[in-house]
């Protein structure tokens, strides 16, 4: 599980709690209501740059297409091969370019 009060950058955000599958889901969104981050628990999906996506996906085995965000996004395997501060970039990345669309 993220903790994003320890995560720089990370401005005003809310939180909807859902159940999908009977698994508990978290999604967080900045004040306009935009996702930036989904924690399904095992794994995270945040919006990330196309060629960033691209990139990590063919070097992790543990980064896949977002299923919530599309091509816009990935979803990383929490427990991976990604690191705790390779993680939090991508959550804080995420957060700002969602805070960028309009």
């Amino acid at each position: 599980m993220i903790e994003l009060g320890k995560i720089s950058g990370i401005g005003e955000y809310e939180t909807e709690n859902r159940t999908e599958n009977q698994k508990m889901q978290v999604i967080y969104r900045t004040p306009g209501g935009k996702a930036f981050l989904v924690d399904r628990g095992n794994t995270i999906e945040v919006r990330s740059e196309r060629n960033l996506a691209g990139l990590l996906r063919e070097k992790y085995e543990s980064v896949m297409e977002s299923r919530y965000f599309g091509k816009g996004g990935i979803e990383v395997v929490v427990s991976g091969q990604l690191s705790e501060d390779e993680m939090e970039d991508l959550v804080r990345l995420s957060y700002n370019l969602t805070k960028e669309l309009r």
